[in-house]
């Protein structure tokens, strides 16, 4: 049975080399990403025919962020597609809004906290107050599950110190920056192997190039589904 634990990110332009990618993948993954990359390239065409024809699990990452009456609005909208997850900044106002729009649907409303392409540099960059970039996130992530988030996305090196939260029991961890190990870094400032990343707490980590751009991505996504059996 394959598991779910991994997230294979279809960071590529457009529905029909996804589903390509999907077909290529086959039985080694069976949960995908789809975010901001393809949404006008067919990413919700490509996760609604993903989810009810080929039956996979889908994560649409959104990184929703805007007034609450807007984020609901579009949370229920989003919502309709029967989605695993979705993801809105980790800002209270916004959970809460994605949450009433998320109304009694399946899809669970994942909070970012800080993104895994950025370090305190950028963080100063973008006037965010002063502290390490780990304890930013640990308070971001512990106001968002306050505010009613089913988990968080934050980057592996904060995985264990968010499952030690009180707060976060019950909580999904979801961590993008993964990386097998000898794979490129590529933008990624703050990673971890795939067994580390479940090791500290993780319940999903997501990987993209170091599948897709694999010349068998079925190889690449089995062999990380191995590293995780014997993690």
């Amino acid at each position: 049975m394959t598991d779910d634990r991994l997230i294979v990110a279809l960071d590529v332009a457009d529905a029909l080399t996804g589903l390509e990618l999907t077909r290529q993948i086959g039985d080694a993954a069976s949960f995908y990403k789809i975010g901001l990359g393809m949404l006008t390239g067919g990413g919700l065409a490509l996760a609604n025919e993903l989810k009810t024809e080929h039956g996979k699990r889908i994560f649409l990452d959104m990184k929703l962020f805007d007034i609450g009456a807007t984020v609901e609005a579009a949370v229920r909208g989003l919502a309709q597609f029967d989605l695993d997850f979705l993801t809105v900044h980790g800002d209270p106002h916004v959970v809460r809004a994605a949450r009433e729009g998320a109304g009694g649907s399946q899809t669970k409303i994942l909070a970012v906290t800080i993104l895994t392409s950025l370090d305190r540099d950028d963080l100063d960059a973008c006037l965010i107050r002063e502290g390490k970039v780990a304890d930013l996130v640990l308070d971001r992530a512990a106001a968002a599950f306050e505010a009613g988030a089913h988990g968080v996305i934050a980057s592996p090196q904060e995985a264990a110190a968010i499952r030690a939260l009180p707060e976060a029991e019950g909580k999904l961890i979801v961590t993008p920056g993964v990386r097998p190990a000898g794979a490129s870094l590529g933008d990624q400032k703050r990673v971890a192997t795939p067994a580390r990343a479940i090791a500290d707490g993780a319940d999903h980590i997501v990987v993209g190039r170091p599948v897709w751009q694999a010349d068998d991505p079925h190889a690449a996504a089995q062999a990380i589904q191995n590293e995780l059996r014997g993690a």
